[in-house]
């Protein structure tokens, strides 16, 4: 990843309009790109239809269409770049719904403690989610704790670790770590009575 000053630079240039300045800013940021989409798809099934470099490049071209945003800085570009991969495999998993009724939901992983923890053992056929009711429960919880929504979408959807989220919302990584364990509990309760 360039400087920071660099891409928030660049970020600034473009959002006065400064259309170049976008067209130098992606290359510099497409490998944070990849490593977000990769690390997203390390979770999903190995049949998922959608793959981590259409994933870049559909985030690429929404990214580029993004007019009316204020860049802030990297951190906000990162934010920015994780709703949009959290939007595309959401309109993805809706889309396949809509071919298959009733059983052709996405299902992923949203345990990721076992990168952070290595005192714990990943089992060995974690219980899959539905990427639509994961959605639609984090809408309710964002609702609630904007935070605790954001933190989800910036780790879950991003990829991001808990220094890089906590860097990214201004925020100390013990927060992160608190809100991210309080967001799964919520979440994993809500999917569930949504089930019944």
């Amino acid at each position: 990843m360039p400087a920071p000053d660099e891409v928030t630079r660049l970020l600034q240039e473009a959002s006065g309009g400064n259309q170049d300045a976008m067209g130098r800013l992606i290359p510099l940021v497409y490998d944070q790109l990849r490593k977000l989409a990769a690390v997203r798809f390390e979770r999903e099934r190995a049949d998922h239809t959608l793959q981590p470099t259409a994933l870049v490049h559909e985030a690429y071209l929404r990214l580029v269409d993004q007019r009316r945003v204020r860049w802030q800085n990297r951190a906000h570009f990162i934010g920015v770049a994780a709703h949009l991969m959290r939007r595309i495999l959401i309109d993805h998993a809706r889309g396949r719904d809509a071919v298959k009724r009733g059983g052709g939901r996405e299902h992923v992983m949203l345990e990721d403690d076992f990168d952070e923890r290595p005192d714990l053992q990943a089992p060995a056929a974690p219980p899959a989610i539905d990427m639509v009711a994961l959605d639609e429960a984090l809408a309710r919880l964002t609702a609630l704790d904007a935070q605790q929504g954001r933190i989800v979408e910036l780790r879950f959807f991003g990829g991001l670790t808990v220094d890089e989220t906590a860097h990214v919302l201004g925020i100390s990584p013990a927060t992160v770590k608190r809100d991210w364990r309080l967001a799964k509990v919520w979440l994993h309760r809500e999917m569930r009575e949504a089930r019944r």
